[in-house]
């Protein structure tokens, strides 16, 4: 590529619009770590999330610098009752199948593990229980596989809006460097409300289901489910507003 070809205002509106793509893909990947990294110790959730990011934007650029490989993902490998399943396929289906999983655990432990909490506080007469904090090995190893079906996804998308790889790569190191920013707020915000980080999870959920379709050659736009999400949490912002600004009950008045 010459210098009129970097000039040339097609390759300026690819960037752009394959930036804004990456970083709307990259919300359940932020999502996702936010709710990863609230599991391990306080002092370490900066350098996981620093790590984990990273470790998708080096997947991202990995697989675009294998593209004959990721065209050959494409090939079905096997045929089973009308089901041609290809490499990709059984990526998605894996993925999904552990978001679903994931999230429904999670969600089963933030409501069940609550109300356990406050059983064991009344009956130890507790004021909060404690809770463990998890491995940052394990932390980093659920990061790492999802952020290969993640990069699956970020990467499809690069090279049906792109053609030079420069483009692709710049895109995604913008994309990546915009998640740096945000994660943290987003993490701290989702961690503060609980009822914000089970519509996260929810969300993971239905992005969960999402890859499952994908993988048997179902496509479901995620425009859907981005709006969906949106107009949960719109509705749950609205909540919190209205908990927030509820008059206090008024207090009695002293005894003379």
């Amino acid at each position: 590529m010459d210098f009129a070809d970097l000039l040339h205002p097609d390759v300026w509106v690819a960037l752009v619009s394959l930036s804004a793509m990456e970083i709307v893909l990259g919300i359940d990947n932020i999502v996702f770590l936010s709710i990863l990294v609230a599991k391990v110790p306080a002092e370490s959730r900066e350098k996981i999330r620093k790590v984990g990011l990273l470790l998708a934007l080096g997947m991202r650029i990995g697989l675009l610098l294998t593209l004959s490989w990721m065209m050959k993902l494409t090939q079905p490998l096997f045929h089973v009752a009308g089901f041609d399943p290809s490499g990709r396929d059984l990526i998605l289906l894996v993925g999904g199948l552990f978001l679903i999983g994931k999230s429904a655990h999670e969600v089963h432990g933030k409501i069940e593990g609550a109300r356990k909490a406050t059983e064991d506080a009344v009956a130890s007469d507790v004021a909060s229980v404690a809770r463990p904090s998890a491995g940052v090995t394990s932390v980093l190893v659920q990061i790492v596989l999802i952020d290969i079906v993640f990069s699956l996804d970020s990467v499809i998308t690069a090279v049906g809006m792109a053609q030079e790889i420069w483009v692709m790569v710049a895109a995604m190191c913008i994309a990546v460097g915009s998640m740096l920013v945000f994660a943290r707020p987003v993490g701290d915000f989702v961690e503060r409300h609980p009822s914000v980080k089970i519509l996260a999870l929810t969300f993971l959920m239905l992005i969960g289901v999402l890859l499952v379709a994908e993988g048997f050659g179902q496509h479901i736009s995620k425009g859907y489910i981005y709006f969906a999400m949106a107009y949960a949490l719109f509705v749950e912002f609205l909540n919190m507003r209205f908990r927030g600004a509820k008059p206090k009950a008024p207090q009695p008045a002293p005894d003379a």
